[in-house]
């Protein structure tokens, strides 16, 4: 990413509180953007908060299904650039909340493209879809021919988005680019049903880690550093290339692991002995997940920053820090 692009650039970031969202943010201000982030609610422990980062933004308070006060802040704030990052991430709560998950990953989403289509100063708008958006597949890895066909709600709920971001892309010729990464892992998520931040917690607390599934689920994991600057870069591309637009991209680092065997990456990380609580009580999960990144290097010249384990050692640091200073 190139620090000129982004100098002063009027840039909405919806879902900031959330785990990529927060480092999103830390990297637009440190080139310079002026960012603009939606948030709902308070969330006192998100990482934009803990970090005083959200002093350094302007705030909108709002739902980001409200199309309307989303038009007022793109008005108002002359926006440029939109990455939307906003959605209910979670698979359990998806499968017992399907109607609230619905509305915000698929409402939310048309509700900001639709705002954005009537607001003409926008150059650029990253939607962020997942590799679930892809539902189950035979045939791997994920490339970004394959068929969208989630099966389960949040699943479904990704593919739906992700198809109404391409509908927008290619009815109305708006700049919009989608990526679809898999599981972020990294500092600053507090959601500790999450294998990476619940193993770390456990692990320090002398307590063994617990795996909800049997341990076998394949995925690719993505650290949360990696998918910010990924954003930003698909960003400018955008920008400078109109043939990008409607365009879907995988990044990863096109590894795969095991839940067990990412567990065994922590525990060795943490230096630690203890065996995991193999629960095996999980449902709806697909079970081998992975994605291709040869568009993302061919078109964008994407190139991960960081290894799994690098990742894994960064996260590791992060949560010792933040759990010694909650002691």
């Amino acid at each position: 990413m190139t620090e000129t692009f982004w100098q002063d650039r009027p840039t909405l970031v919806t879902g900031a509180t959330g785990l990529v969202g927060g480092w999103l943010v830390r990297q637009l201000l440190a080139v310079g953007a002026n960012v603009v982030c939606v948030i709902r609610g308070s969330v006192p422990h998100s990482e934009l908060v803990q970090s005083g980062l959200i002093d350094r933004v302007s705030v909108v308070r709002g739902d980001i299904c409200d199309q309307a006060l989303l038009e007022r802040a793109l008005g108002e704030y002359e926006i440029d650039t939109v990455i939307h990052l906003a959605a209910q991430t979670i698979v359990g709560i998806a499968n017992a909340n399907p109607v609230s998950t619905f509305e915000s990953n698929i409402a939310g989403t048309w509700s900001l493209l639709e705002a954005c289509r009537r607001s003409p100063r926008v150059q650029a708008i990253v939607m962020a879809s997942s590799d679930k958006a892809y539902g189950d597949h035979d045939v791997l890895p994920y490339r970004e021919t394959t068929a969208l066909q989630g099966r389960h709600p949040y699943d479904v709920s990704k593919s739906c988005s992700d198809l109404i971001a391409q509908s927008y892309a290619h009815t109305y010729g708006m700049p919009i680019a989608i990526t679809r990464c898999g599981n972020f892992f990294g500092g600053g998520d507090l959601n500790w049903n999450r294998i990476v931040p619940g193993t770390i917690r456990s692990v320090i607390r002398g307590q063994r880690p617990v795996i909800r599934s049997d341990g076998s689920l394949i995925r690719d994991y993505f650290y949360v550093e990696d998918g910010a600057a990924a954003y930003m870069l698909l960003a400018e591309r955008l920008v400078a290339d109109p043939t990008l637009r409607g365009e879907a991209f995988n990044f990863s680092t096109e590894t795969q692991l095991t839940v067990l065997e990412l567990t065994q990456r922590l525990l060795k990380a943490l230096g630690s002995d203890l065996l995991p609580d193999v629960q095996n009580t999980a449902s709806n999960e697909i079970q081998h997940q992975y994605l291709d990144a040869t568009k993302a290097r061919d078109r964008l010249d994407w190139q991960p920053l960081f290894s799994i384990d690098d990742g894994l050692s960064r996260t590791v640091t992060w949560y010792k820090d933040f759990l010694c200073q909650s002691t």
